[in-house]
């Protein structure tokens, strides 16, 4: 299998997080690809232009996170991130929404920040984003300690992994912004979950 990949991306990285939590890490080629590059070769593999892109083995190419995650773990039947019984999966499905909706509105930020010429940004879009995200992590605070919920590490499930992923992206985006603060709980769990090797080993290279 390759992957479309940028080091920076927080979707790439849930994807590289799930495949080493699953095992299957060895059977994937990262191949380097640069969505804000004119020139790069992503759009004829992603006609939408995004990592991370999924070619399977025999040709199929999968992009969004979670569909690339989903077909992940349909290759692992030993290992279950999104739960198939129904109630447990809505669960899961659910705090995903809650952290990938933290990294669009983060991703949301960066760019009207960084990519927006500098006299058409938006001052009120960005305090929006940032809104939603507050949002959202004062949720995931209020369900950090739940027993046996959908945030548990055993055993593991792509809610955690995206909301790691998610909790990593603003330390590394916007280090200026305590998002701990007023959320003991939320801060402990990251601790733990921070300090998994697959984590460990898909930290972007500037962090």
């Amino acid at each position: 299998m390759k992957l479309n990949h940028s080091p920076t991306s927080p979707y790439v990285r849930k994807v590289l997080v799930s495949a080493l939590e699953l095992g299957l890490d060895g059977r994937i080629e990262k191949v380097d690809s640069n969505p804000w590059d004119e020139a790069d070769a992503l759009p004829a593999t992603n006609p939408l232009g995004k990592v991370p892109a999924l070619t399977t083995d025999d040709g199929q190419v999968l992009f969004d996170s979670l569909v690339i995650c989903d077909y992940l773990d349909g290759l692992q039947p030993e290992t279950s991130l999104i739960p198939r019984e129904a109630a447990a999966r809505t669960a899961v499905l659910r705090l995903h929404a809650a952290a990938d909706g933290i990294l669009d509105a983060a991703v949301l930020r960066l760019i009207e920040r960084a990519r927006r010429p500098e006299g058409y940004r938006w001052p009120e879009w960005d305090a929006r984003q940032k809104a939603k995200i507050d949002r959202a992590l004062d949720l995931l605070d209020s369900e950090a300690e739940a027993p046996a919920g959908p945030l548990t590490l055993a055993p593991i499930t792509l809610a955690p992994i995206t909301l790691g992923c998610a909790l990593g992206y603003l330390d590394f985006r916007f280090p200026e912004e305590d998002w701990r603060a007023g959320r003991p709980k939320l801060a402990a769990w990251y601790r733990d979950f921070a300090g998994r090797p697959s984590m460990r080993d898909t930290a972007p290279p500037e962090a």
